[in-house]
């Protein structure tokens, strides 16, 4: 078995902001490697965020980020209970998530959010310029399932890359969120501001 000092546990904590148990333990599972430590941990956020997806999140707050005196961003992001919605990591999640939005400029939660017309035009958009380029007919949809994943990646909030870690996606943010909370979570809407726009 590795030696697990009390420091590393103490540095993966300040890395990840999971509990100091879940640390020690994803540290011991991989050997000491903190990266592989990290990787332990964010699985285990996703496996935490599988088991409670049919849990209701009824209760959170909305939050708000002011950007100068141009941007403005309303997120409302529920949990389970009050209790949650009322703890520093909750609301420093919201506040993250209005933050990026701020920056980002997602345009849909999700994917599925997308209207079906949207979808189509972009679709037809991208294939026209494919044809156009003298691409062969045979390979238009599997180059458009690439271009649709990038669509998705640019305007869903859920598929954005954090702005303050680009590493990891806002989706990859909520099941870390989950996991170090131990509740269900989920960012149910968003409002952004621009002036002139």
């Amino acid at each position: 078995m590795a030696d697990i000092k009390a420091s590393d546990v103490a540095n993966l904590r300040k890395m990840t902001g999971a509990p100091m148990m879940d640390c020690k333990y994803a540290l011991v599972e991989s050997k000491g490697d903190i990266e592989k430590a990290i990787e332990y941990l964010r699985k285990k956020g996703a496996a935490t965020a599988a088991k409670r997806a049919d849990r209701e999140a009824k209760e959170g707050i909305v939050a708000s980020y002011l950007h100068g005196d141009k941007i403005g961003v309303l997120v409302e992001v529920n949990s389970e209970t009050d209790f949650v919605a009322r703890s520093d990591d909750f609301k420093a999640f919201a506040r993250d998530v209005a933050m990026h939005v701020a920056a980002a400029s997602p345009e849909y939660l999700k994917p599925e959010d997308i209207p079906a017309k949207v979808l189509d035009k972009e679709k037809e958009i991208e294939l026209e310029k494919l044809k156009k380029e003298g691409k062969p007919a045979n390979i238009l949809d599997k180059i458009w399932e690439g271009k649709r994943d990038k669509f998705f990646t640019e305007n869903c909030l859920m598929n954005q890359a954090f702005v303050k870690n680009p590493d990891i996606t806002i989706e990859d943010l909520l099941n870390e969120t989950i996991g170090k909370i131990g509740e269900k979570i989920e960012i149910r809407r968003f409002s952004r501001f621009e002036v002139g726009k």
